[in-house]
């Protein structure tokens, strides 16, 4: 195969996994931040059942684009292996790996949205039964998120460090990448320290930031030919 053939093929492959992941991120945002909260209320179940049972056609939408989250992080995961892994094997994997547990983390997710689902429109007569069953489960839905924060995290140093060793995609883009890995981590660990930390939330930003950098430029420049 010739350089031009293969610089062709790898990008196709990087605009494939830029699709993969501008659709992790409609499903994210379509998912967490648009149907969740017309759910899930946090610290009220009893509430979180009401609107399970009297909005269930909007429960099952939030479930199936927490589907969506699963499918395309893995299938975004898979691709960034495929793209990266003849010139960085031992990243490549490493971030192949990582972003599937970010999968699974969500995966947690999927179930427990599914159970209150199943919970809220079951024939169980003792409402504090289901109010109990449905605080437990929306429990482990906010901590899967939350505690998945440190491998959405962690993919990001591997990406970020093949941007950069590379140069086959702009190195300040690998460099806010890796920030935002770092933001992450320390995002989730001052929150489950209990630390009141007003501006927490702004530590994920660089990560918010480079992704999207990340999925534009795969989608409308793919891959830069090695310098090698």
């Amino acid at each position: 195969m010739n350089a031009n053939t293969e610089q062709k093929n790898l990008i196709k492959t990087a605009r494939i996994t830029g699709l993969w992941y501008l659709m992790m991120a409609i499903t994210g945002i379509l998912g967490f931040l648009v149907f969740h909260s017309q759910i899930f209320v946090s610290g009220n179940p009893e509430q979180t059942l009401t609107n399970l049972v009297e909005l269930e056609s909007t429960a099952r939408i939030r479930l199936l684009l927490e589907f969506g989250i699963v499918i395309s992080q893995a299938l975004t995961a898979v691709w960034f292996f495929k793209l990266f892994k003849d010139s960085y094997e031992w990243e490549a994997w490493t971030l192949g790996i990582w972003g599937m547990v970010n999968a699974l983390a969500i995966m947690i997710s999927a179930i427990s949205i599914a159970s209150v689902i199943g919970i809220a429109n079951s024939d169980i007569s003792a409402m504090e039964d289901k109010v109990l069953l449905i605080q437990v489960f929306q429990n482990i839905i906010s901590n899967a998120w939350g505690i998945g924060g440190l491998f959405f995290g962690l993919w990001l140093f591997p990406m970020g460090y093949i941007v950069i060793k590379s140069k086959r995609l702009p190195v300040w883009l690998g460099r806010v990448i890796i920030l935002g890995g770092v933001g992450y981590l320390i995002s989730t660990v001052i929150h489950y320290t209990g630390i009141d930390f007003s501006f927490n939330k702004f530590l994920t930003l660089p990560a918010t930031i480079g992704e999207f950098w990340m999925i534009g430029y795969l989608l409308i420049f793919g891959i830069r030919p090695s310098d090698k």
